[in-house]
């Protein structure tokens, strides 16, 4: 999955290989932020998903939502969003095993190394990705510092697969 930060730059993940997109950009207005969702739901050939903004997903017929682990409940973005995806990012198993129950169709775990985009955040390292794997029977994907190397890494940690930023960019 790639998280971008406007429709060109989903574009060219997709090119890159993302089978997923995430727009976040915590730094645009409201409407900056809807015309770069409309543009890449019609321009992008896999699901677009919309970094805690659910009233951007449904404006954008986004294919879902993904939710910061202290931001809306799971549950109630489900009830906005019905028959689309909403995920969660987590930063434990409990959180991990929180998400799933409320409805959650995948959750992204991390940091799991240090990454450039949470500086100062200590990675959770990859015993705790085995946890949070071990947990919760969704598909947990791996964020922080993965790269093509430790993908494989995360993959044996039993993560789905990883998130990223600046590995699309």
């Amino acid at each position: 999955m790639a998280i971008v930060r406007g429709a060109d730059a989903g574009l060219r993940a997709v090119a890159l290989g993302a089978t997923v997109v995430q727009l976040r950009d915590p730094e645009a207005t409201t409407r900056r932020l809807q015309l770069e969702a409309l543009r890449l739901v019609a321009g992008a050939p896999v699901p677009v998903v919309v970094s805690a903004r659910v009233d951007l997903a449904l404006a954008a017929a986004a294919a879902g939502v993904h939710l910061p682990e202290r931001d809306l409940p799971v549950a109630a973005a489900r009830r906005l969003l019905p028959g689309r995806l909403v995920s969660r990012s987590v930063h434990s198993a409990e959180a991990a095993v929180a998400a799933e129950r409320e409805g959650a169709e995948y959750v992204v775990f991390g940091p799991v190394y240090e990454s450039g985009s949470h500086p100062g955040q200590p990675p959770r390292g990859l015993p705790a990705l085995r946890e949070v794997t071990a947990a919760v029977r969704l598909p947990v994907l791996a964020i922080g510092g993965v790269d093509a190397r430790r993908e494989e890494e995360c993959r044996r940690a039993g993560a789905a697969g990883f998130a990223a930023i600046g590995y699309f960019s």
